[in-house]
């Protein structure tokens, strides 16, 4: 369960909520002085009153709201300060001024404090009331619980309670400077009134959008949406205090921790969303080191890289050895993938998804376990000058970072592929696909020796995660989405890094007025029916215009509606130029029939076959040949990490091969340039030697 999960599970349920802000929130909700005052020290009205409308639609909705509030001591000062100046004479004002007392500044602005918040509030038709504690009260029991059945009271009368530390009476030796005792600031005060009544969220409203792993000014630093002491304790770095305030985000991260360990879910955020089930903020919640088991997109990226490299650095024989460990893992786990996979399945069909299928999952590993070797090889030698030999090798390209939908067999094709060419490996899922992903990489995964690293496969579980993955064009290497177009141009879009687009099939099928219509009929049959979720299953049907006027036409469409096929504007279908724009999608029984060129084609004649092929400007083209067999493993590939429909790098099914680069190596014996004075070049080409 990642913060976004959890959030939304502990959200359903809360009902009490202190709000702590500055001016003070409690939901318990905290609103602290610098999210209701301005850079200058005076109320931030605008600021505040949206804020006080959010409060007002959750008390309409039935949630409780208790508010902490701060900011009478800046009231206060700015009003004693105008009072001053006023009552001073232009001799006064020219000698050195003494700071405001402190607990005169509360006096003065806690009653503005108030008539502001019952001003806007009745605006809103709410009514709101003002308790004032001092840290001595807490001691008293039989003070607690009269507090207890006050606010009690109160809020079954829909009446907002608002929380302010009674500073001006309060025995700390000024505001903002003595820390001891029960509470020491508003958001302690907040955590405790959280726990004294039993709330259910507590809600630090901050000026920023929540806690970050650095100065949220600084580029590096980054927003912590889920607080792990044992992780992030060591990592944060804290800016200066609160402008206004006592304690800034220090203050607020001490207690929400204590909160969140005695049993209140905290969140430090510049808005209330989160109850709306918003991933907003950073949550505080004792059982969050369960929740977050995935390290962070860098993390995970650099992991992939550091095992890749140790990947390399095996034997071919070893790296072998991880392949066909990874094919007895999946059978030996057959029924437990079966399950989950079940899972998905059952959970896809009652949301619309058509099925997908897990097939052939060890047999395609072990065809690429039995493939020559792919790293390292010997691409082409040449002597550049006696005694200087260059070579042209292949090599990994990195950390591959792969983005796929529902077909979680692409997940053991992918991973097998990765191994196989000694590159790191990203993986992210579709949803409708989960659980079979989790199953498959944990068990891929277990099978990947500790010499390398289980980290090699990453799986990426979070959507949220993207954004921050494509910013990483220093670690992963290259991009490939596998699904529809507009998630492939959404990719391209979002990063510097190269893309190696898989988008949906576009697959046509062209039947000729020479074609025998028995072998037309079972490649049309064939393209669509045989697995109509693939990407290479056939989209559209084209037909030459002879075969409308002939009847042949009407023998396909029968022939297809006999296989549950349905066409698209059948009224249009035998006008050639008709209707254009029909993509259907995959993954279903639906087809179209249109009229113009495909990247199949169905004919006896050769001439016009052989224009076809070589004039269709596509990356696979067939001559009577079903477009499923545009497949990686049937194309001898053993397994495929998808369809490129690019032109530069790989093209079609991409196997081991597209996932390599080259380096080129060369050797000498102490050679130099030195002007190209003394090299005699020879370029002479060499045989190849493993």
């Amino acid at each position: 369960m990642d913060s976004t999960d959890s959030s939304r599970a502990f959200v359903k349920d809360v009902k009490r909520l202190v709000v702590k802000s500055e001016v003070s929130l409690l939901c318990i909700a905290l609103v602290g002085t610098a999210v209701v005052t301005r850079s200058d020290g005076r109320l931030a009205l605008g600021r505040l009153g949206a804020l006080l409308e959010q409060l007002k639609e959750l008390n309409s909705q039935g949630f409780e709201i208790i508010l902490v509030s701060s900011g009478a001591v800046g009231v206060g000062r700015q009003r004693l300060r105008y009072r001053k100046l006023v009552n001073s004479s232009l001799a006064d004002l020219q000698k050195p001024q003494n700071e405001l007392d402190g607990k005169a500044c509360a006096a003065v602005g806690q009653s503005s404090l108030m008539a502001l918040y019952d001003t806007l509030f009745s605006q809103l038709d709410v009514t709101s009331s003002q308790l004032l504690v001092t840290d001595s009260d807490f001691r008293d029991e039989d003070f607690r619980k009269q507090l207890y059945d006050t606010v009690q009271s109160l809020l079954d009368l829909r009446v907002i309670p608002i929380f302010n530390e009674n500073d001006a009476v309060s025995t700390r030796k000024a505001p903002y400077e003595d820390s001891s005792g029960i509470f020491w600031d508003n958001d302690s005060l907040a955590g405790l009134l959280a726990l004294e009544l039993k709330a259910d969220l507590l809600v630090l409203l901050s000026d920023v959008e929540g806690l970050y792993s650095g100065p949220p000014s600084e580029p590096n630093s980054k927003l912590i949406h889920t607080y792990i002491r044992a992780k992030h304790q060591a990592e944060i770095t804290f800016g200066d205090k609160s402008r206004v305030g006592r304690g800034g985000m220090t203050a607020k991260v001490n207690a929400a921790y204590c909160a969140a360990c005695a049993g209140i879910p905290v969140v430090i955020t510049s808005i209330i969303k989160v109850l709306e089930g918003k991933r907003v903020g950073t949550l505080f919640h004792r059982d969050a080191h369960l929740w977050v088991k995935q390290v962070g997109a860098r993390e995970m990226a650099v992991a992939a890289r550091e095992s890749s490299r140790r990947l390399q650095a095996l034997q071919s024989q070893d790296r072998r050895k991880i392949l066909l460990d990874v094919a007895d893992a999946l059978e030996a786990n057959e029924s437990l993938i079966k399950v989950e996979n079940e899972a998905d399945v059952a959970a896809a069909q009652e949301a619309g998804y058509a099925k997908s299928l897990i097939s052939s999952l060890a047999k395609s590993i072990r065809i690429l376990a039995d493939m020559e070797e792919p790293i390292g090889q010997i691409l082409k030698r040449t002597e550049l000058a006696d005694g200087l030999i260059l070579e042209k090798t292949s090599c990994p390209l990195g950390v591959l970072l792969i983005v796929f939908e529902s077909r979680p067999d692409a997940l053991v094709q992918i991973a097998s592929l990765a191994i196989r060419s000694g590159n790191g490996l990203l993986l992210k899922g579709g949803k409708e696909a989960m659980r079979s992903n989790a199953i498959l990489h944990k068990v891929i995964t277990s099978a990947i020796p500790d010499t390398v690293g289980e980290k090699l496969i990453g799986l990426v579980t979070s959507r949220e995660e993207i954004p921050d993955l494509l910013k990483l064009d220093d670690v992963i290497d290259l991009v490939i989405p596998r699904g529809s177009n507009k998630l492939v141009s959404q990719i391209k879009e979002s990063t510097k890094i190269p893309v190696l687009g898989h988008a949906d099939g576009i697959c046509h099928v062209y039947v000729d007025k020479s074609a025998n219509l028995d072998v037309a009929k079972n490649i049309v049959i064939d393209a669509k029916i045989d697995y109509p979720a693939a990407c290479n299953a056939m989209e559209t049907l084209l037909v030459h215009k002879d075969l409308a006027c002939n009847g042949a036409l009407n023998e396909l469409v029968v022939e297809l509606q006999h296989e549950d096929c349905y066409s698209q504007s059948r009224s249009k279908v035998f006008t050639v130029g008709g209707d254009k724009g029909c993509n259907w999608p995959r993954n279903s029984t639906l087809w179209q029939v249109q009229i113009a060129h495909t990247d199949c084609i169905v004919a006896e004649d050769q001439k016009v076959a052989e224009t076809f092929l070589c004039q269709v400007d596509s990356a696979a083209v067939f001559h009577n040949a079903s477009t499923r067999f545009c497949d990686g493993a049937r194309f001898g590939l053993g397994a495929e990490v998808g369809i490129s429909t690019s032109r530069i790098h790989a093209r079609g099914p991409v196997g081991v091969e597209g996932l390599l680069t080259t380096r080129w190596i060369l050797r000498g014996n102490g050679h130099v340039v030195d002007g190209d004075q003394g090299v005699v070049y020879t370029h002479k080409n060499l045989a190849l030697q493993s």
